[in-house]
């Protein structure tokens, strides 16, 4: 494993140096081991380091389509129903190519990713107990730092695991997990190993960051670690812990009115009560390479990068149809593709494509500046994960007013449910699916639920699929190969059936 997941423990220490180091620290400092260890010296370098995975979501991964966390969540839509391509480009995930092809960039990229950032997580959990400095610091790094180690085999496991069975023993291979940075080879965990290990840091992280006080919203803080273990419990069937965290991780965040909602997702999160997390993109470090592929330039409806222009992404006009006429969501598409609508000062340019459908949910600054606030959680999320899990833990009547609660900002008109059983869960999942569109959950549901893809009947194109309408339940690619690179250096972990 030392090929892939090892040798990008380096990445923490070229980090801390970009934004903390004098010229001579790297001209004296040669080894990713001691700089590591200088990483986690003081709480000061910590919590620099700590920044510095921050910044790291939103950086490029190779190519512009792989953008970090935004592109990521993007492409995970992409894999869905919901989401249309209306041109053949950056197609990779829309076509599924990451489930079947090994050795397909998507796939290696984003299993290095995510070991990357484990890999500078497990640098501050495991060193910074010993960090000079105030012990509220220590906790601020340590617990922000198991987050991000349990966030990312949580991705890990869901795409290149089997899925979880609920009340099954869960004893078939997962991925492996990194709990520190030796060069050893080593194999998979099972899949119930890798979910008792994130809820393990999860559970760590929420004691050290009860009270912490973040920075802003990039950084993690107690209602963030509860959110993330809301989602795991969900995905667990753990159904009465899904429901207490996501209440718990809510409490403070206010639902943005409709107003505000019609505005489309801007780079507002920091003063927007709904957000709990942002990838917040600084206009500094918005350059380069980074300026083209970050997450508002695959996906906002008004910036002017080829993606955009040529393939600006549409809702499946079927899942449209459900949106209520008075819902204020039914405003960000347009299914004429005109957009006489736009929010104030926003304007498309007349190189960009119009096609039916189109999003204008996501907003970029402007024609020339890509930057949108990288959605990781809202409050709304949180609401819909309780009024699910009480669905399904058959307390109908609370989880109607779960959804009543979330729904009514969004739809003066919406009515308390008065659906049980099967058609409330119906009910929750539509509105789950047209809340979180383009934010990366839609095809994660389908594999937890077991449910198959289906992108017939609507405004999907075969062409632009390349034939990718229908997945069954237990077909081979709801699991993703291991990147061929990792099987060529680690004797031993074992490949998916592909």
């Amino acid at each position: 494993m030392k090929k892939i997941i090892i040798s990008f423990i380096g990445a923490l220490a070229v980090l801390f140096c970009m934004t903390a180091c004098e010229k001579d620290y790297l001209d004296t400092v040669p080894t990713d081991q001691v700089s590591s260890a200088v990483a986690v010296l003081t709480t000061d370098n910590a919590l620099t380091a700590l920044n510095g995975i921050h910044r790291a979501l939103y950086t490029e991964y190779g190519s512009q389509g792989r953008g970090g966390a935004g592109a990521f969540n993007i492409h995970i839509d992409e894999a869905g129903e919901d989401h249309v391509f209306n041109r053949s480009n950056w197609t990779h995930s829309y076509r599924w190519r990451p489930n079947s092809e090994p050795d397909n960039a998507y796939n290696t990229t984003n299993w290095k990713m995510f070991y990357q950032w484990v890999a500078n997580a497990n640098v501050l959990i495991n060193g910074v107990d010993n960090a000079t400095g105030e012990q509220a610091d220590r906790d601020a790094v340590k617990g922000q730092a198991l987050v991000y180690r349990a966030f990312c085999h949580f991705h890990l496991v869901r795409l290149w695991g089997n899925r979880y069975e609920i009340g099954g023993g869960n004893s078939q291979l997962g991925v492996p997990l990194k709990l520190d940075n030796s060069i050893d080879p080593i194999a998979r965990n099972t899949v119930e190993e890798v979910y008792t290990q994130i809820n393990k840091d999860l559970d760590e992280a929420i004691v050290l960051l009860n009270g912490y006080a973040r920075k802003n919203k990039s950084h993690f803080n107690a209602n963030v670690a509860k959110g993330l273990k809301a989602r795991v419990a969900l995905t667990q069937g753990n159904w009465s812990v899904a429901a207490q965290f996501a209440a718990e991780a809510r409490a403070g965040f206010i639902l943005m009115d409709a107003a505000t909602y019609a505005q489309g997702f801007q780079i507002f999160s920091e003063t927007n009560s709904e957000f709990m997390w942002a990838s917040q993109i600084q206009e500094d470090q918005n350059t380069g390479n980074d300026a083209w592929g970050n997450y508002g330039a695959f996906i906002s409806r008004n910036f002017s990068s080829s993606a955009i222009r040529g393939n600006p992404r549409s809702i499946n006009n079927l899942l449209y149809d459900m949106i209520s006429a008075t819902d204020i969501r039914k405003t960000l598409w347009d299914p004429t593709g005109q957009h006489l609508n736009l929010p104030d000062g926003v304007s498309l340019l007349s190189s960009h494509k119009r096609f039916p459908y189109t999003n204008q949910k996501f907003i970029a600054v402007s024609n020339g500046d890509s930057r949108v606030d990288v959605p990781m959680m809202r409050a709304a999320e949180m609401y819909l994960i309780e009024a699910e899990a009480l669905a399904r833990n058959n307390q109908d009547g609370l989880a109607a007013q779960a959804l009543y609660d979330m729904v009514i900002t969004r739809d003066s008109a919406y009515t308390l449910s008065t659906n049980t059983g099967q058609a409330l869960i119906d009910e929750i999942m539509v509105q789950r699916r047209v809340e979180l569109w383009g934010e990366g959950f839609r095809w994660y549901d389908l594999k937890r639920l077991n449910l198959p893809l289906d992108r017939t009947g609507s405004n999907q194109s075969t062409t632009y699929t390349n034939g990718i309408m229908q997945v069954p339940v237990g077909d081979n690619r709801w699991t993703w190969p291991i990147p061929q690179d990792e099987i060529d250096a680690n004797p031993l972990i074992d490949q998916n059936p592909i």
